[in-house]
């Protein structure tokens, strides 16, 4: 009854379903994951923003990466900038998420002597990518900045191409060992995207907080990688029934047709012509029945004798 499951188109079949029902739900606690990430990570902005401000020297030291915990901490730095040494970050985008511009990345030097890069804001583009842009001059003399503190960017982590032989004093990455050479002074790891104060005019415009109310469509697509996983059994039951209807009707119609071809075979060996045959049974009766008649009278013979003259 179930001897199709063997064949080959079946036998293919079924270990595809079997190879995508274990892929599926992977895939689906892949996203699930994806998922607890996402919402642990905006309660974690959510609190470090609400926090009080801190020193940046309480939480960032001098060649140590920033600790993922400390990342969106609201910290404050008093300092002079260093303009000499100040650089623009390329393909960054505004608050609208779509005009390209530049971030513009200055070092603020400490009372201590060591320096915190700080992320004054964004600026456009302009028309000529290969110069230094025209950038709002920060303000002089001693200043305090207060921002959200962030982590050295990467390529690994942030998916950004460090990019080399760019124009003079432009850079891809927002990287402190990397500006720690060019400044000449030890940076704290980490810089601080500044909040406060605004600059005249918002320019450079100032970076927006990041979205911590999102949670993205990671658990929708859990779900259904789960439910496509579950659908595959479901389908190939549904399969094999329709194939072993199909095949039951295609075999009952083929032993209707035979029996309806040993009929009209059976039906063929009667004669062809039954008004002949009769009129053959009827001509031999005829020829019966002359053989068996009495043989006709002979002349008659007179009775009288002939009178003499």
């Amino acid at each position: 009854m179930y001897r199709f499951l063997l064949t080959r188109q079946w036998v293919i079949l079924t270990l595809v379903g079997l190879v995508l029902i274990p892929v599926m739900i992977k895939l689906g606690f892949w996203q699930f994951h994806r998922h607890q990430h996402k919402v642990a990570q905006n309660t974690q902005i959510a609190d470090n923003l609400a926090a009080t401000p801190v020193p940046v020297t309480g939480l960032a030291a001098v060649g140590r990466d920033l600790p993922h915990g400390d990342m969106w901490r609201r910290v404050t730095a008093t300092g002079s900038y260093d303009t000499a040494h100040e650089v623009v970050v390329r393909q960054r985008t505004a608050a609208d998420e779509q005009t390209i511009g530049y971030y513009v990345l200055t070092p603020l030097v400490l009372g201590n002597g060591d320096a915190v890069l700080v992320n004054r804001g964004w600026i456009s583009a302009g028309n000529d990518l290969t110069k230094f842009p025209d950038v709002p001059a920060a303000p002089k003399g001693t200043v305090t900045v207060t921002g959200r503190l962030m982590a050295d960017e990467t390529t690994a982590f942030s998916g950004i191409k460090d990019t080399k032989g760019l124009p003079p004093r432009q850079v891809m990455l927002i990287n402190s060992r990397q500006q720690a050479q060019r400044v000449g002074r030890p940076l704290l790891g980490g810089y601080i995207e500044q909040t406060a104060p605004r600059s005249p005019g918002n320019s450079p415009e100032l970076v927006p907080e990041p979205d911590h109310d999102s949670i993205g469509p990671h658990m929708a697509y859990a779900i259904q990688w789960w439910l496509f996983a579950a659908a595959v059994p479901v389908g190939w039951i549904v399969l094999v029934r329709r194939e072993r209807r199909d095949r039951r009707e295609a075999a009952a119609k083929a032993a209707q047709g035979a029996a309806e071809g040993a009929a009209a075979a059976g039906d063929g060996a009667a004669p062809a012509d039954p008004g002949r045959s009769a009129r053959s049974a009827g001509s031999g009766e005829t020829e019966a029945a002359g053989d068996a008649a009495p043989p006709a009278p002979a002349e008659p013979v007179a009775r009288t004798a002939a009178t003499p003259e």
